[in-house]
Formats: C-alpha cells, sequence, structure tokens
C-alpha cells in the first residue's frame, strides 16, 4: 500500500467539492468521496439529493459514513505533503530528532524531552495539553550539554569566579556570592579576547612563516655554496692528481732510464764478448787445422804463417752491476711534497680569492675628497698624478696634504670587495679608511688613525703599520685585490693575476663607516705617471 501510495498524486486525495485533500471522507452509493462536511452543506443547500459530480439523483438524503481506509490513505497523503513543504536541514541549522531517514529542520526544543522537533513532529506539543505545559524554546542542538546536570534546568548564565556555566537554581545555592552575568554579555567578553588571541596567533604564525622562509633561504644558499665549494674543490683536485701524476711518470721515467743504461751496458759487453768468442773459435779452428799436418815440412812453413792471437780483454776483473733505486722513490716523494704544497697554496689562494671575488661592488672615485695634484677620470675609474696644483673650492672632505682620493660609496657593514690595477706604477698606496680620519695634516697612515693599505715603492711592499710589516714582492704584480669582512674585523690584499693571497690585517677595529682610498703617488718625471684603475672583476677559473 505504502508503494502504491507513492506513485498518487494530489488529485486521488482531492475532495471535487473544497479541491483540498479529503477531511472525514465519506462515499456516496453511486462511487463518489466528499469531505463530509462538503457533502452535507451541498445538500442542505439543494431541493434534490443528488451527486455533485455525475449528478445521480437520490430519492431520500442519503446517510453517509466516513471511509475509514481512504480517511487512512487521505490523512497519510496530508503528511506526506507537510513534511515536503517543510525545509530539510542545512548545516549549520538543528535537525529534528524525530525525522527519520531525512531530517527537516527543527523549529523547536522542548527542555522537558530534550528533543528537538521539525513543525509535523511538534504537532502533539501543540495539541496534548500535557505537553503543551513543556517549555519549548526556539532550536537548540545538543540538549542534554546545555543543561544544569544537579537542577536540571538550562544553563543561561555564567559564573566570573568558578568560570563556568550555570542555571538559575545556581545562583540561589552554591554560586549565590559569585558574579554571574548571562551567557551573552560573557560570550561578547570572550569573543573580544578571542580576537586578541587570534590576532596574536596570526602574528606567530607570520613569524614561523617567516622563519620558515628564512631556513628555506639558508638551505639554498648553502646548497649553492656547497656546489660552488665541490666545482671549487674539484679543480683543486685535479690540480693535485695532476701533480701526483706528473710525479709518478717522473718517477717511473728516472727508474726506466736507470734500467735502460744497464741493459745499454750489458748489451755492449755481451757483444764484445760475443766478438772475442768469434775471433777465438777462428784461431782455434786454424790451430786444429794445423795440427792435423804430418808433413813436418809443411807444418813447419804453416806454423810460421800461424796468426798472433786476437787482443782480448781480462774478463775477470769486469761485471755488470744492478742499478741501484735506493732513494728514488724518497727523493720523488720529496719533489711531490714540495710541489704539493706550493700549488695546495696557489690552489688556496684561488679559491679564496674566487670566493671573495663574489663580494664585488660598484666603486667610482669623489672628486670632492681628491687632492688639488691629482687628476680622475669622466667615469670616476681612473686617478694619476697632474704634477700641478690645481686651484679647487673648499671642502672638509678634500685631502690637502697628502695625494689622496676616497671612493663616494662607503660600507657599514657586511662584505665588500674591489679590484686595482697597478700595472707599470712604482709607487702607489691603496685599502680602505675610516670617515673620520684626518685629511689635512701629516698623520702616519696606520690602522691607529683609522688606515688600513698597501704600500709599494723602490724598497719593496709593506702593510701600513707601526712598524710596517714588510711583505714578498712580487714582481709580476699587475692588480691587486681588497677585501673587506666588517662583521670579522678582517681587511686582505690579494695578487689577482697570480690569484695569490698577499696579506690580512685581522682584528681590525671598524666603529664607523669605511671608504676605499686610492694615493697613486707623485709621478716621479713620469716614471709612475701610469693612473690607478678600479677594475671590473673577472672571476676565471
Amino acid at each position: 500500500m505504502a508503494s502504491a501510495n507513492t506513485c498518487w498524486s494530489e488529485e486521488n486525495f482531492s475532495c471535487s467539492i473544497c479541491l483540498d485533500v479529503f477531511n472525514n471522507p465519506v462515499t456516496t452509493t453511486c462511487g463518489h468521496n466528499f469531505c463530509r462536511t462538503c457533502i452535507t452543506k451541498f445538500w442542505d443547500e439543494q431541493v434534490q439529493y443528488k451527486c455533485p459530480v455525475c449528478n445521480k439523483l437520490f430519492n431520500t438524503r442519503p446517510d453517509l459514513q466516513v471511509n475509514t481506509f481512504l480517511s487512512e490513505l487521505a490523512a497519510q497523503f496530508r503528511t506526506t505533503i507537510r513534511v515536503k513543504e517543510q525545509p530539510c536541514v542545512e548545516p549549520a541549522e538543528v535537525p529534528c530528532d524525530v525525522c527519520t531517514g531525512t531530517q527537516l529542520k527543527a523549529v523547536k526544543s522542548c527542555l522537558v524531552c530534550f528533543t528537538s522537533y521539525c513543525q509535523t513532529h511538534l504537532e502533539p506539543h501543540q495539541r496534548v495539553a500535557r505537553l503543551q505545559k513543556h517549555r519549548l524554546v526556539k532550536p537548540m542542538d545538543r540538549l542534554e550539554d546545555r543543561m544544569c546536570k544537579k537542577h536540571d534546568r538550562l544553563l543561561e548564565l555564567f559564573c566570573q569566579t568558578e568560570q563556568v556555566c550555570v542555571c538559575q537554581f545556581c545562583t540561589e545555592t552554591e554560586h549565590r556570592s559569585h558574579p554571574v552575568v548571562p551567557l551573552k554579555k560573557e560570550y561578547e567578553v570572550k569573543t573580544a579576547q578571542l580576537g586578541k588571541i587570534e590576532a596574536e596567533v596570526s602574528q606567530m604564525i607570520q613569524e614561523r612563516k617567516q622563519k620558515i622562509k628564512e631556513i628555506t633561504d639558508t638551505v639554498e644558499l648553502s646548497s649553492k655554496d656547497a656546489d660552488r665549494e665541490i666545482a671549487d674543490g674539484g679543480q683543486v683536485f685535479t690540480a693535485l692528481i695532476g701533480c701526483v701524476e706528473k710525479c709518478r711518470d717522473e718517477f717511473n721515467q728516472t727508474v726506466q732510464e736507470k734500467l735502460k743504461s744497464t741493459e745499454k751496458q750489458a748489451d755492449d759487453l755481451i757483444r764484445e764478448l760475443e766478438q772475442e768468442i768469434e775471433d777465438l773459435t777462428n784461431r782455434s779452428s786454424e790451430v786444429k787445422r794445423l795440427s792435423q799436418r804430418e808433413d813436418h815440412l809443411h807444418f813447419l812453413q804453416a806454423f810460421r804463417s800461424l796468426k798472433d792471437p786476437p787482443p782480448t780483454r781480462d774478463w775477470t776483473t769486469v761485471e755488470v752491476r744492478p742499478p741501484s733505486y735506493v732513494g728514488t722513490l724518497r727523493r720523488s716523494l720529496d719533489q711531490l711534497e714540495e710541489t704539493l704544497n706550493m700549488e695546495m697554496k696557489k690552489l688556496r689562494g684561488a679559491a679564496k680569492l674566487k670566493r671573495v671575488q663574489q663580494y664585488e661592488v660598484d666603486v667610482t672615485l669623489d672628486p670632492d675628497t681628491s687632492h688639488p695634484n691629482l687628476i680622475l677620470s669622466e667615469d670616476g675609474k681612473q686617478v694619476h698624478d697632474g704634477g700641478v696644483v690645481k686651484i679647487l673650492p673648499d671642502n672638509p672632505k678634500r685631502f690637502t696634504n697628502y695625494i689622496h682620493v676616497l671612493a663616494s660609496q662607503s660600507f657599514s657593514s657586511g662584505r665588500f670587495y674591489f679590484e686595482v690595477q697597478v700595472k707599470d706604477k712604482t709607487k702607489w698606496y691603496l685599502g680602505v679608511v675610516r670617515e673620520s680620519i684626518d685629511r689635512i695634516s701629516e698623520t702616519k697612515g696606520t690602522p691607529e688613525t683609522g688606515y688600513w693599505t698597501l704600500f709599494l715603492n723602490k724598497d719593496g711592499m709593506f702593510f701600513r703599520n707601526d712598524p710596517h710589516v714588510r711583505l714578498p714582492l712580487r714582481a709580476e704584480l699587475q692588480k691587486v685585490g681588497v677585501f673587506v669582512d666588517i662583521d670579522e674585523d678582517l681587511v686582505s690584499f690579494y695578487d689577482v693575476e697570480a690569484r695569490v693571497h698577499i696579506y690580512s690585517a685581522t682584528g681590525c677595529t671598524f666603529s664607523e663607516p669605511l671608504y676605499p682610498l686610492l694615493c697613486p703617488c707623485v709621478h716621479n718625471g713620469g716614471t709612475n705617471s701610469a693612473p690607478l684603475i678600479i677594475s671590473p672583476v673577472n672571476q676565471t677559473d
């Protein structure tokens, strides 16, 4: 029956008079159905009793009884229609606790039954007198949790002392002396606190995301450094392996040459011995033939013609001594050690130079600091002594005693590197200085006075200090690299062409900005007229 019912439409259960679903349906003898109230009212207004559908006349007014079967079907259909008209529960809404299958949206919750009802299942609470006394409220989920376990009342208040939700009865008993407020008021307070907490948590999240980025960037940088280090190390080890292979080849060649010399000596002696054997064999044959003659005359005549024995060496003292290889390997290893030490020193310097070159900065010379004797190029990259003092505007930044010039750029932290060509010069200064150095008086340029400079003259090359640090003079020095690590208090100088470290000043005190300094020195009648040139870095392998 229920299955069939699902296929019926509203027409099958509608009264043809009121056109609504049957209410207490009755059936006439002609087989048509009407609401009891509708057909009764219809006949009350007629003279004759007839069927409103087929117009069949009845002699007397029929005594109609309610069709219980049709009445039940109509009631079921009416319920189905009401259910279809009610909305289904949405995710954020409270569902009906009674509905089976598809749950409908609850319209009320009962605080006595602890149950939420849709409009259909709420009907008994609206009709039955006993249920009408129950307290209905707007729909609430988890009703059991909203009720006071002790007093079986709705938790509507909040105790600020014990920070718990309470009912009205609680405020009259154990929470009598405690300050209580409505849940809504405490909710607003806590919501405001949540906003602050959320902001703090959001800030913490951002800080941690930033830390993740820092760590990721560090790993990425470390990866690049590792790749570069592996590449540099590969070149170093390839060069060292080349040195070892060359030493091995030279060692093998030395041993082979000694062996060949011995073999040649042996071959020469063997050939000489074989020649003597051949000569002696011929004489033996001649003697044997002579000894076979029995004619005395012929024998004596032939004996007189017998040749003298061939000259031979006294072989008792002749010997071939095997070559001695003692000390050959040791000498080769000593030579290898010396070569490797030189090569490693060279390669270490080259690798270090390559690492510091990545901190190259663009340096240009500042004409406002230039001594009046100096001539600067238009691009600010070259400086030389013009031999004539120019008339220039007064400037507190200008050097007036030493023919120095500073760069326009200053550096207060981190690392920086630049290169200066010193080719064809016989005297020069270069390095870095503090911003506050004395630019007027004859101040000795040392780290104590704010100077970290390399100096070349006819006596050699020095790091300017008190006393100066004498350095090995590099005859082919053409370009000097200057590297500064302000955070590590370090200044280093490099021979760029030879890719060799010259000198490092450690433990420096950098308390203020640093400026690159160049001093081409006087031209000295043309022998030192070449300029100092700030050169772009060429990171060749």
